[in-house]
């Protein structure tokens, strides 16, 4: 039986022009495990919202969505929030009390349950999920890891029939997310709830999915099984296949017949590699391949094949190289805590970046990135040690929400333009209006000018929050997981912003846990551990030695190319094979 229909349903969000949902028919079968995916904005979460009666957003709709076959607007209240249970993308939105024990209680208390039938339940939820150890902490004291388990946890202890997580791994680090989707799919596999995922990190939960349904522009691209999705978007829409998992971008550029250099009908015939470990196969067939054929073509000079080809080094496609020897941020043995009592957050801390450089932090949730930001932009001081900067640092804070002052995007922008220390007296109104038009088009949030932003999209707030900040004209420029919520086609042209300011003699640093991005990107990343720098080095050099810190890319290529850490990389050096 279908749990989930959608019936020819369409949107629109106040103030919008554009159609958030548009005609969108399909059906979702009994614990099916479901992955939803997208550029920002295309929809996806729209989507969500509209498979639980209290997240129906405000708006003009028609057609009909049914639960188990009965339509979503006339659900008890009771059987809505207890058999469809939702977990957001911000933890800190979903939380509503003091104390985990608390929290995992509320959902129980407020359907009325028994307090024996609570604490048991609470008990073996905080078991199964892992929570015993910080049972009685304050949800304060959490990780963004351990807040968004929490919230699991807390829908999960109602027993949902059907489990909607809208880009729930957003704010964790490479290893907490994956610990997270290893919990979704056993709840899959031990109870068969129904699971809707939406999600830009694919690399895992592609593998997982029965189906993939892909958006673009309030519209389903496609809906079938990951195989044939990967498929159709590879042939049909390169915005999305560059979210594809590494391994069925890999495959498919180098089986690209304008894209070889020996025949790859066998490779090609093949099936589509989707996991890690699958694209390690696949290439070890690919190496087989590409040696018969330089016997092959060889034979008459008695040429063997060198394996060493597959240990060259390939030409660097990494940018934003420090142009300069000048030193923009300077940090020397600094320490600090947020209380006397606790602990250090950072401790004996040492960083240097120079002038024109983009530098990526990276590090677990919890381990002081933010907190590292703060200290540079001022905001925070250190007991000890000394922090210098050279130049006009501006800051995008993790959350975008927290530079919203406005009520429509349009004078979000305007109001980056009331900072005098950015802009001289001489600007105009003429330029202020055409460098928001042009930024609004660059964002792609033309048919938003006028929406509250609080009405976006957690990657349309992204943009607007970057937005505002490049129009602050930075000299230096602190990110903080600047990709969350964005979807992999505009990460590119987000890249290509920060490669334009790094021209501009503009510094970086970039505190992000999206590996794949800091690593096409990024001149130099450093590892922020217990309180201090435990290592740094030039991007391909730092992924290329990390066993969990890496990209899927070097996962999948590692026992045949050295330090190749990005699909380009790898994808060139099969290339780079001479037949």
């Amino acid at each position: 039986m279908e749990t989930i229909e959608f019936k020819n349903v369409s949107f629109t969000y106040p103030n919008c022009t554009t159609v958030a949902l548009n005609d969108v028919s399909f059906a979702i079968n009994e614990s099916e495990f479901v992955v939803v995916c997208g550029e920002s904005g295309s929809g996806k979460t729209t989507l969500l919202r509209h498979m639980k009666k209290n997240m129906v957003p405000y708006g003009r709709g028609t057609g009909d969505i049914l639960y188990m076959g009965q339509n979503i607007e006339n659900l008890e209240d009771r059987i809505s929030a207890s058999e469809i249970g939702y977990v957001q993308q911000n933890p800190d939105n979903q939380i509503v009390t003091d104390k985990v024990w608390h929290e995992l209680a509320f959902g129980l208390e407020s359907l009325g349950e028994s307090n024996l039938v609570i604490r048991k339940k609470t008990a073996e939820m905080a078991e199964y999920f892992g929570v015993s150890n910080w049972f009685r902490k304050n949800v304060w004291e959490l990780s963004g890891g351990q807040k968004q388990l929490l919230n699991l946890a807390s829908v999960m202890i109602m027993q949902p029939k059907v489990l909607i997580l809208d880009e729930p791994t957003a704010q964790l680090d490479p290893i907490a997310a994956t610990q997270f989707f290893d919990t979704i799919r056993k709840i899959n596999q031990d109870f068969g709830t129904t699971i809707i995922l939406s999600e830009h990190r694919l690399e895992e939960v592609f593998s997982m999915a029965d189906k993939v349904l892909a958006m673009d522009k309030g519209k389903i691209v496609v809906f079938d099984t990951p195989e044939k999705v990967g498929k159709v978007l590879t042939n049909n829409n390169k915005s999305l296949f560059y979210g594809l998992p590494s391994a069925m971008k890999i495959y498919a550029e180098v089986t690209s017949e304008n894209n070889t250099n020996f025949k790859i009908q066998e490779l090609a015939n093949e099936k589509c590699p989707i996991t890690v470990k699958e694209g390690r196969l696949w290439l070890d067939s690919f190496k087989k391949t590409a040696q018969c054929e330089q016997l092959k073509n060889r034979r008459s000079e008695d040429k063997l094949v060198d394996n060493t080809l597959f240990e060259n080094e390939i030409s660097s496609t990494i940018s934003g190289i420090a142009k300069s020897n000048i030193t923009a941020i300077d940090l020397k043995n600094v320490y600090f805590r947020y209380e006397k009592k606790n602990e250090d957050i950072l401790s004996g801390l040492n960083l240097t970046v120079k002038k024109g450089e983009m530098l990526a932090i990276l590090g677990g949730n919890g381990v002081g990135k933010t907190t590292l930001l703060k200290l540079i932009t001022g905001i925070k001081k250190p007991y000890a040690g000394k922090v210098k900067s050279d130049g006009r640092v501006i800051a995008l804070p993790q959350n975008a929400q927290a530079i919203f002052t406005e009520i429509t995007v349009e004078e979000e922008l305007g109001e980056a333009f009331t900072d005098k220390t950015s802009y001289n007296n001489s600007i105009t109104k003429e330029d202020i209006i055409s460098s928001i038009d042009d930024m609004i088009a660059f964002m792609e949030l033309e048919n938003y000018r006028k929406t509250n932003p609080y009405d976006l999209s957690g990657g349309q707030q992204q943009k607007l929050a970057i937005a505002k900040v490049l129009l602050l004209q930075p000299q230096i420029l602190l990110l903080d997981e600047p990709t969350k919520g964005i979807d992999p086609y505009f990460k590119r042209s987000l890249a290509k912003i920060l490669e334009a300011l790094i021209d501009k003699g503009v510094t970086i640093v970039m505190v992000s846990h999206d590996i794949e991005f800091c690593a096409q990107y990024a001149s130099r990343c450093a590892m922020l551990f217990d309180g201090t720098i435990v290592s740094e080095g030039a991007t391909r050099d730092f992924f290329g030695g990390n066993s969990f810190y890496t990209t899927a890319a070097n996962r999948i290529s590692r026992h045949l190319f050295k330090n190749c850490v990005t699909c380009e990389q790898v994808v060139e050096a099969c290339r780079n094979i001479g037949v």
